[in-house]
């Protein structure tokens, strides 16, 4: 990108001034959308994932037909490329041009099956509307072929600007060669120069953040986020986006991948640490490919300041959605404090709230889950809760965690998942029209959605001997005036409101608890 370019991306991080709204511009699905219906993703996996049976790839095409039944109109796998181990999940990242086709790292198959039944159920998801997101990697690459020798500076892991050391010469993995796949598809071998850093000096069996300097190299990249004073470095082997081989590589990867599978659009792993100037290049590029000039893509910045990620939602133009991971924080502090937590603020400091437009929600995924690295898990007494926000609200793109919907042995929960399935099929059946706000107590919060839904939800200590019902009126709508609304997540509860003629009703929840209120002509099948 030319000097024009770089000082207009420049302008755009600094500027007070935003892009449309990125959802507006991207497919969310494919044939339920098109009828009106209510867009919603799934996380198809956690991090452990197995089945017990059959590939991973083969389970998916098994659920898809419950999957669209349910209203999912997209869905996020995993990364389908071959990791540097047999089991990796694909955030080890090999080879991005092997889906599981060649003998490399002892395995032919991903840890999630074989090329040919990544496809298969790519296929068998588009006819039924659903579309298909790939995860993709392209910050870091793992499982090098072997080892090189070449000059490096040791700098400051929490200054990434500050060498600590002379250069010096390491021994470090980062040749790849790609011996199974012999050339096919690419041809390009990834060598020293196509890096920036790394983290272990091979020689003197060291760890580290090394800076790889000489030659041709250029340093970190500027175009990343400014933690560490310059995040370019991540883990593995960094790749360098401004080499002109990489930037070839990677755009015509991207190309590749949507042609070969059938995919819809891309989830990008990782963004904070990666040249924004190169990722704007490669969903522009993306965007060419046949068929996908709605291309959908949602980015991985992981902080729950949303004051950081606003430069971002000013760089990309549209081009992309960002995970609220704001909101997500929100849930899980909300979880823990219990009825300290004042739910007026549920929503405070979120993208959903400050740009609903570029919101990708969700409560919980692989990386939250207890035990990894960014764990922050939503606590099951706010889960529901937590969904209920994301799925029944007019505003975002809704994201749900398959760890929350089918059994694993992980993080299931067999109440959470049926309560799940329930505010899924009432999003896709009641969850629209205009919506009305009852965000008045501290400690429980309501809201009504015109086509036939009232929600009241309550973090209030549930164990509090003589604890009373939650009570609030809340306006449903003309259009509902004189309709009967009868409680959806309680089996036992006969318990019905009827609405009066101006539309109003008296709406009420146990303490702790959600409750979702549906009119009773459009009540969802337990």
């Amino acid at each position: 990108m030319g000097a024009f370019s770089d000082t207009l991306l420049w302008l755009r991080q600094y500027l007070p001034i935003y892009p449309p709204p990125a959802l507006d511009k991207m497919r969310r699905g494919g044939l339920s959308s098109d009828k009106g219906q209510n867009t919603l993703m799934i996380q198809f996996y956690t991090w452990e994932a197995e089945h017990p049976h059959m590939s991973w790839w083969k389970h998916f095409e098994s659920e898809i037909p419950d999957l669209a039944e349910l209203g999912i109109t997209q869905v996020w796998l995993p990364p389908p490329n071959k990791a540097m181990v047999p089991r990796g999940q694909g955030y080890d990242a090999y080879d991005l041009w092997d889906l599981g086709e060649f003998d490399q790292k002892g395995t032919v198959a991903t840890r999630w099956g074989t090329k040919d039944e990544l496809l298969s159920a790519i296929a068998s998801a588009k006819a039924y509307g659903i579309d298909v997101l790939i995860d993709a990697v392209l910050n870091h690459k793992l499982g090098a072929d072997r080892t090189e020798t070449f000059t490096a500076v040791p700098v400051d892991p929490n200054h990434r600007l500050h060498e600590i050391g002379p250069p010096r010469e390491i021994e470090g993995w980062t040749a790849f060669e790609f011996p199974g796949r012999a050339g096919k598809y690419s041809s390009l071998h990834w060598n020293q120069e196509h890096f920036t850093g790394l983290d272990w000096d091979h020689r003197t069996k060291t760890n580290g953040i090394y800076k790889i300097v000489g030659g041709a190299h250029k340093g970190w990249s500027k175009w990343v986020d400014k933690e560490h004073d310059n995040y370019d470095y991540l883990l593995g082997i960094d790749i360098d986006h401004r080499h002109p081989e990489v930037r070839k590589d990677l755009l015509k990867w991207g190309a590749w991948v949507l042609e070969t599978t059938g995919a819809m659009g891309f989830r990008l792993d990782a963004i904070k640490h990666m040249d924004r100037r190169f990722l704007l290049e490669f969903l522009k590029h993306a965007r060419q490919v046949k068929d996908r000039q709605h291309l959908f893509a949602v980015a991985e910045y992981w902080s729950n300041n949303v004051d950081l990620i606003k430069p971002y939602l000013r760089t990309f133009d549209s081009l992309v959605t960002f995970f609220d991971v704001p909101l997500h924080y929100n849930f899980h502090e909300a979880s823990k404090a219990g009825p300290q937590y004042d739910l007026r603020r549920i929503l405070d400091g979120s993208i959903l709230s400050f740009r609903p437009g570029d919101a990708v929600t969700f409560v919980d995924n692989h990386d939250t889950q207890i035990g990894q690295t960014l764990e922050s898990w939503v606590g099951d007494d706010f889960k529901l809760q937590a969904y209920a926000l994301i799925l029944l609200r007019q505003e975002g793109h809704p994201c749900v965690f398959y760890g929350d919907l089918y059994p694993n042995e992980e993080c299931y929960n067999e109440k959470i998942a049926s309560g799940l399935r329930l505010l899924i099929q009432a999003r896709k059946k009641v969850a629209y029209g205009q919506q009305l706000d009852y965000f008045q107590d501290k400690n429980c919060i309501g809201f009504t959605r015109e086509r036939g839904c009232a929600v009241l939800m309550s973090n209030a200590s549930h164990d509090v001997p003589g604890a009373i019902l939650h009570d609030i009126r809340m306006n449903v709508g003309l259009s509902n005036a004189g309709k009967t609304f009868r409680a959806l997540l309680d089996e036992t509860s006969l318990a019905t409101v009827q609405v009066s003629s101006d539309g109003w009703g008296r709406f009420t929840c146990l303490p702790g608890g959600l409750q979702v209120w549906v009119r009773d002509d459009l009540m969802v099948s337990r």
